[in-house]
Order: C-alpha cells, then sequence, then structure tokens
C-alpha cells in the first residue's frame, strides 16, 4: 500500500489455511483523497454565504451564526484536508452536512432572497453526496466499531487512537446513525446508536431533538432483541414524558404479555448451554478477518520466526541492482511473503497521488456468475489505472518490480492506485481466478494472475499460483476498514504469460 500515514494497521493477509471537475455524483465517501475537495467547495460556500448575510443581517441573524462555526471549522479543515478527513466522525459529518444541512439551508433562504449566494449554493448542490453517500459514511462508523469494538461513546467523543483533528458528533449524528441502521432491520446498533443519543441529551446538551423520539425508537430496537423487561422500562419512560403517545401505553400492553410468556419459557427450560471455546482454525472467516485486524489470532511460533531472514538482494546480480540491491527480508513462510523496504521515495507516492485523484473511479469487483464488473459493499474505495505513457516515473516503477521479481511485465496489468474511503475495507478474497471462473481474464488473454506486487510505502510480494500453475488457497488476504488516517495503495498484478522462462512450471499440483 501506498502509505501516507496509518496510525492502525489498515492492512493485513489472512492466512487461513479538487472532485474530478465536479461533473458529476461520484460516491464520495469511497474514497478520503477525493472528499478533500468538498471542504475547499463548503469553505468557498461559508464565503458565500458570510456576503449574502453581511446584505441581510438583520433578518438572518441565525445562519450567520450557523455560518460562523462553519467557518471556522473550514478554515482547520483545509490547512490538512487528508489529516482532517483522517478521522471518520468528521468525514461522516462532513457529508451529513452537505447532504442535509446544507439543503436545510437552501429552503430557508429560498422563502425570501435571491442573489449571488442562491445562485451559487443552487449550482453547487448538484454536484453535494447524496443519501447513498450520507448512508455510506454511517455505516462506515458502525463497521469501524465492529471491526475494532468500539463503544459508541468512544466514537461520538472522538476519542480515536492517533487522531489529529478531535470531533464530538451531536445527539443529532448519533440519532441519524441510529436511525440508518433502524432502517436496515439493525435493532442491534440502532440501540447502540438510540442510547447514545439519550445518554447525550440526558446530560443536558442543547438540541431540537424530541426524547419521546428517540425512546420511541430505542424501546422498540431493544424489544426486537428479546428483552422485554428493559423495553418496559423505556416505554415507561416514554408515558411519564408524553402520557398521550399513540403508541405508549398498547406497547407496555404487549411487552408485558411477552414477558410473562417468556418466564413460562425459562422455566421450561432451566438449562443453559454454555458455548465451548472455538479454535482459531474454526472460527468464522468474518470475526477471523476482525481479529486480524485488530492485531489479534495466529502468531508465527519464535521457531518458525527464526527461519525468516533479510538481506541485500540482487535478484542474481540483475544489472539494475548490482551497484544499489534492495533491501529485502522475509514476511511469512507459508504462503511465502517477502517484503521490500525505501522501494519507492516520498516524491515518487505523492506523483503517483496526484496523477491517480482526478482519475479515481469506485473500485469494482468481477460478479462470478455473470462476469461483470459491480460495487460491492466489501469493498469501499476508489481505484484509478496507471501506464507509463502517463508519466516517465511509472515506467520506472514497472522496470523497479520487474528488477526485484525477475518477472515479465509486457504481460501485467497497468498499475492499480486506490484510496480507502471513510472506514474503507477490502474484506477477505483472492487475486487469482479460481476453477469457477475460468473466463476470469480471459479477455486479457495472458493467462491468470501469477504474482501480486502491493505498495504501501515499504511493498510486499507473493505468488498467488504455485509453479504448476494451480492457486495457492493460503494468499487469501483483506484490507483491514481505515480507522484513522487517509490509505493510499498501488498494486502490480502479474499474469502467467511472459513467464515461461523466468519461473519454470513445477511437475506436482502443489509445488
Amino acid at each position: 500500500m501506498l502509505s501516507i500515514r496509518m496510525e492502525l494497521p489498515c492492512c493485513c493477509l489472512l492466512l487461513l489455511s479538487c472532485l474530478q471537475s465536479l461533473s458529476a455524483h461520484a460516491d464520495f465517501f469511497t474514497s478520503t483523497g477525493q472528499m478533500t475537495d468538498l471542504l475547499y467547495t463548503e469553505k468557498d460556500l461559508v464565503t458565500s454565504l458570510k456576503d449574502y448575510i453581511r446584505a441581510e443581517e438583520s433578518k438572518l441573524e441565525q445562519i450567520k451564526r450557523w455560518a460562523e462555526k462553519l467557518d471556522s471549522l473550514t478554515v482547520t479543515a483545509t490547512q490538512d484536508p487528508e489529516g482532517f478527513l483522517g478521522h471518520p466522525v468528521n468525514a461522516f459529518k462532513l457529508v451529513k452536512r452537505l447532504n442535509t444541512e446544507w439543503g436545510d439551508l437552501e429552503s430557508l433562504v429560498l422563502r425570501d432572497t435571491t442573489g449571488g449566494f442562491i445562485s451559487n449554493l443552487t449550482i453547487q448542490r448538484q454536484h453535494f453526496p447524496n443519501d447513498e453517500d450520507q448512508t455510506g459514511a454511517a455505516k462506515a462508523l458502525i463497521r469501524l466499531q465492529d471491526t475494532y469494538r468500539l463503544d459508541a461513546n468512544t466514537i461520538s467523543t472522538g476519542n480515536l487512537p492517533g487522531v489529529k483533528y478531535k470531533s464530538h458528533m451531536t445527539a443529532e449524528d448519533c440519532f441519524e446513525l441510529g436511525k440508518i441502521a433502524y432502517s436496515d432491520a439493525d435493532y442491534y446498533h440502532t440501540e447502540l446508536w438510540m442510547a447514545q443519543a439519550l445518554k447525550q441529551l440526558d446530560e443536558g446538551e442543547e438540541s431540537t431533538l424530541d426524547k419521546v423520539t428517540v425512546i420511541d425508537y430505542l424501546s422498540y430496537a431493544i424489544y426486537q432483541q428479546g428483552e422485554m423487561e428493559r423495553a418496559m422500562e423505556y416505554t415507561k419512560r416514554l408515558i411519564e414524558l408524553d402520557p398521550e403517545h399513540p403508541r405508549g401505553k398498547s406497547n407496555l400492553k404487549y411487552f408485558e404479555f411477552q414477558l410473562e410468556k417468556q418466564k413460562k419459557a425459562a422455566e421450561e427450560e432451566k438449562k443453559k448451554q454454555k458455548k465451548s471455546k472455538k479454535a482459531f482454525s474454526l472460527i468464522p472467516e468474518r470475526e477471523k478477518y476482525e481479529m486480524l485486524c485488530r492485531g489479534e489470532g495466529i502468531k508465527m511460533t519464535p521457531r518458525r520466526q527464526s527461519r525468516l531472514f533479510c538481506r541485500y538482494y540482487d535478484n542474481n546480480r540483475n544489472p539494475s541492482l548490482l551497484l544499489a540491491p534492495v533491501k529485502q527480508q522475509d514476511e511469512w513462510d507459508r504462503p511465502y511473503i517477502v517484503r521490500y523496504l525505501d522501494i519507492i521515495s516520498d516524491a515518487e507516492i505523492e506523483r503517483i497521488k496526484q496523477l491517480a485523484k482526478p482519475r479515481l473511479r469506485r473500485a469494482t469487483i468481477s460478479n462470478p456468475i455473470t462476469g461483470v464488473l459491480e460495487t460491492a459493499s466489501y469493498r469501499i474505495s476508489k481505484s484509478a489505472w496507471l501506464t507509463e505513457y502517463d508519466d516517465p516515473m511509472i515506467e520506472m516503477i514497472n522496470n523497479r518490480i520487474e528488477g526485484v521479481t525477475g518477472l515479465e511485465m509486457d504481460t501485467a496489468e497497468e498499475l492499480q492506485v486506490a484510496n480507502y474511503g471513510v472506514g474503507g475495507q477490502y474484506e477477505p478474497h483472492f487475486d487469482f481466478g479460481r476453477k469457477d471462473e475460468p473466463d476470469a481474464f480471459k479477455e486479457l488473454g495472458t493467462g491468470n494472475r501469477i504474482a501480486t506486487c502491493l505498495f504501501y510505502g515499504t511493498a510486499v510480494f507473493w505468488y498467488n499460483l504455485f509453479a504448476s500453475g494451480e492457486g495457492d488457497y493460503s494468499t487469501r488476504h483483506a484490507a483491514c476498514p481505515v480507522l484513522v488516517g487517509n490509505k493510499w495503495v498501488s498494486n502490480k498484478w502479474i499474469h502467467e504469460r511472459g513467464q515461461e522462462w523466468r519461473r519454470p512450471c513445477g511437475l506436482s499440483e502443489s509445488e
């Protein structure tokens, strides 16, 4: 991965045995790098808004206070856009403001005004994030909450590890997350975020949000999870606040009836089953993936570690490496993975980002049934493809990969550059085409993906196929959700054709 800063590990190998011209909506939440342009757009809108306020300040005092708050925020944010948006709460609130709050403001101003601000805002709004972006950013926060086992209060108060720009969520923000979870019938997260919204209201936070509405959602989410007593307690509180609530009294009677049924069922079946501790190899893949993202899971034994070495490497006296061999170290033994240190410079990283940013598009996956490229919730990022015709630096990097790997680059895919968005991730996957995907790379005519070279400051390299051409299923890997920071990666997928004399075929299936 091509990375500028990562406070938490954001890519793991699962060992399982300026907006592009603002021309169209572009899934903003899937790329933190592209979202930085939104900050400048918002800053321009704030400036335009302040000009309008000066013209009609007497009528628009409420709007002026709101604008001044945003002015302060955007000045701070634009000093270091990527750092600011590296905090997922800041990214979520930016999308929420542009999708919801600016729209509300537009409606207010349109009641009795004309002029430059409205013209500017109306034109810009057609290129703003939409409901899909706001929902995507919200779900990203929920994904981070689960993967890294963060409680709602930690996220709401902005106390994430390594954050540079601390930002807290309002009760309305928490309520919004709860509603999005509720719309997906995700009552577990509905409860967590409605409870957080209620907590902040109980602590005296000023808000237009009604406690009765929050408790209504909260009690129903708890009921859906089968906890009748707690659902009853919240319903009683709802009735205290609003004795005429249309559902309060009827819900209370229903919960009492269901609670009685639960007690009778509990008396008939008193034996409780205790969950046995599962071995790591038996844990479901999703849970294993999240454990590895948290730094848990399998560890290499000292004996296995003792077999890993580091070295200066010239790839059998490759002419390009004779005077300046690369630093190579063994990263893992099965599958065999090597890491190359200091393989790409900071200047090259910045140039690649500069070339890729205007070309970023939502990353897609190939549907294994239809073969059609499509977006997926398990791959939240944007990617761009760079060729050596785009910049001489790309040709230099391709030559460097060929030098250290000894593999032919003429049949390799173009250099892919990806930027991960809010909570951006890529769940467990293989790089090579499996036997049930015989046409995976048919249109390329270069065979299967024999190897992967992945840059993220340093670079790692592994073979996806055995020398026999069979797929190595231990190369299943993933990119963990980005908790803090902004992650850029670059990879080169190398194909079979052209490697016949560079990596001779093996005779056995697993050779």
